[in-house]
């Protein structure tokens, strides 16, 4: 039933943002993790749509796809959302997590800028995990309007359920880089 209804969940988090239309990628890299992303709208306010893919060296790795509303008040973009994981640890039992959380980025400068977000699912939003917990803070650099470099930390962690091990993906400074179409 809980697959169910995950499954159910990232289907209509797709179609609600058919809305959506600028397209980006990216790729950022950690000292032991790489996380692919591809996005719908993200960077723009309303809707949008995003998923992405991350590999940890040691802890394994997710599978998400994520739902939420860009509101921008004063340059500052609030971006509430929702996103459906799918967790597949080196150790212990694979499972899935839905998580709610809020990302917030602000243009100091035309080219440079800050950002940060707080996912979190507790267990009861959760199979096979007790808790989700996903911070991340940085700042990008825009030399071209097509082009972002982004330099950050991130803190990824997975509490492991019912004797299963604590994993965490991602603990440290990161680089990227995205492309806006």
């Amino acid at each position: 039933m809980k697959k169910a209804v995950a499954i159910t969940s990232g289907l209509i988090l797709l179609a609600a943002a058919t809305s959506a239309q600028a397209l980006d990628g990216s790729v950022t890299v950690g000292k032991k993790y790489t996380n692919l992303n591809v996005g719908m709208g993200t960077r723009t306010p309303g809707l949008f749509l995003n998923g992405n893919w991350m590999r940890s060296n040691d802890d394994g790795s997710l599978y998400g796809l994520g739902l939420g509303y860009n509101l921008s008040v004063a340059g500052l973009m609030l971006s509430p959302g929702v996103r459906t994981l799918y967790v597949k640890p080196h150790y212990g039992k694979s499972g899935y997590t839905n998580a709610v959380g809020l990302g917030a980025s602000y243009p100091v400068t035309s080219m440079l800028g800050l950002y940060g977000s707080y996912y979190w699912a507790p267990a009861s939003f959760s199979h096979n995990i007790d808790a989700y917990k996903d911070i991340q803070a940085g700042v990008t650099l825009s030399p071209i309007r097509m082009l972002t470099v982004n330099v950050g930390y991130q803190y990824l962690t997975l509490d492991g359920k019912d004797n299963n091990k604590d994993s965490v993906l991602a603990d440290g400074p990161y680089i990227g880089a995205s492309l806006n179409f």
